[in-house]
């Protein structure tokens, strides 16, 4: 069904953070003794978390053409996503933040109760060797779990944005934050550009307070060309293709299908004919009789 509205309140902005340091990135033994949801961020943590907000605050207001923002936050129930955001929050007046939902579907990736610092040494070694996206840790999930949950937010979320349950006022552009998890924010992205699995793995996780910009270009695409830089791109491990969909996406039409980009095809065919007339129909009907 056609929504002639829907262009108009599109955020323009999705904006993915990383929590700040917090006691279990500092100490890994940390998680041996305190529910992994409850982990707190360290004094370092905090003090990331409130140059983030800053540094939110800054580019977002520095869009001269838009003066009339605002912003709306998702968060991680967990501790440390919590804290991070309160922190953040700091750099906003109650004017510029329409809300904010605790949504469980964005927590961390569950690694398994408490957590043997030995243990989970070996088992990390193990997710090594056995890839990182569909790895199981045990009594936990894997980043394929991950992504089915996540999957599941990303509906909900464009259901807000499509029947206006965040409130936004048409005319103020609308920033929606999402405070969440290093790998659940990477499935987020992978999820959003149809990343396959293989160009999952080569991902780097978000530093601490890492800061990704999904920006609405002209044609009404999200772009991550739009705010970052080609060599920022390539350190987080996308592939020259990948960052050639991005810089695509920035001007391309909401809802094209972008040919050039060789994953979309190229890389589950060896060899696609060029027309019908190009197939070799002989040897199509010997191969199916040999197999019959």
């Amino acid at each position: 069904m056609h929504h002639p509205h829907r262009r108009a309140i599109l955020p323009k902005r999705i904006i993915l953070v990383r929590h700040g340091e917090s006691q279990g990135n500092l100490d890994t033994s940390a998680y041996s003794t305190i529910p992994d949801n409850k982990i707190p961020l360290t004094p370092e943590g905090i003090t990331q978390a409130r140059h983030a907000g800053a540094q939110l605050k800054q580019f977002i207001s520095a869009d001269a053409s838009s003066p009339n923002w605002r912003v709306y936050f998702y968060v991680s129930p967990y501790e440390r996503t919590r804290s991070t955001l309160r922190e953040i929050g700091r750099s906003f007046s109650k004017k510029r933040v329409i809300g904010v939902r605790e949504e469980c579907r964005i927590r961390e990736q569950d690694f398994g109760n408490f957590q043997v610092k030995e243990r989970m040494k070996a088992v990390k070694e193990t997710r090594e060797r056995f890839g990182r996206f569909f790895y199981r840790f045990p009594e936990g999930e894997s980043a394929a779990d991950v992504f089915d949950r996540v999957s599941s937010f990303l509906e909900s979320l464009w259901r807000d944005v499509d029947m206006n349950r965040l409130h936004h006022d048409p005319s103020h552009d609308l920033n929606l934050i999402i405070v969440s998890h290093g790998l659940a924010l990477r499935v987020f992205l992978m999820k959003w550009f149809k990343w396959t699995v293989e160009q999952f793995e080569y991902l780097n996780n978000l530093g601490n307070c890492g800061i990704r910009v999904m920006q609405l270009g002209s044609g009404g695409e999200y772009s991550l060309a739009i705010h970052h830089t080609e060599e920022e791109m390539l350190e987080w491990g996308l592939s020259p293709e990948m960052i050639a969909d991005q810089k695509w996406r920035a001007k391309a039409a909401r809802g094209e299908w972008n040919e050039h980009c060789p994953w979309y095809l190229d890389a589950f065919f060896d060899n696609l004919a060029d027309s019908d007339e190009s197939v070799d129909t002989d040897d199509q009907t010997n191969s199916f009789n040999s197999c019959a």
